[in-house]
């Protein structure tokens, strides 16, 4: 997979993990109604984080060796740090976490695209 494409499953991941959190609690009766329910487990919200914040790390340090940009990293970092903390403001403060979150992750993959067009419009690649 190449970078830009790392970058967009980095962004379509962690906006479904999102979704997946924020509608959790609406569908979760539904589903244990049919037999889903452990889409509901904690396992599952972190194992999808994990692989948002793993497939982010790639994107983000490939684009650094092209635009040598360090602060979309600390943007994914900070992101997936406190949206793995999502439950430290219990249930009222959990919505807001979780966007916090994920906005940081989305906007760290979304820098690095601009940075990266920005770099191979100024350097080509050969």
């Amino acid at each position: 997979m190449t970078q830009r494409s790392l970058d967009k499953t980095g962004i379509w991941v962690t906006t479904l993990c999102a979704l997946h959190c924020l509608l959790l609690p609406v569908i979760l009766p539904m589903l244990s109604l049919i037999g889903l329910s452990f889409i509901g487990e904690e396992l599952l919200e972190r194992t999808i984080l994990s692989i948002s914040i793993v497939v982010g790390f790639v994107a983000l340090v490939i684009g650094m060796r092209k635009h040598l940009r360090f602060y979309p990293l600390i943007l994914l970092v900070a992101g997936g740090v406190i949206y793995w903390h999502k439950d430290s403001l219990g249930e009222v403060g959990e919505p807001i976490i979780i966007l916090l979150g994920a906005s940081l992750i989305i906007a760290a993959h979304w820098v690095n695209l601009k940075l990266t067009r920005a770099a191979r419009i100024l350097i080509p690649e050969v």
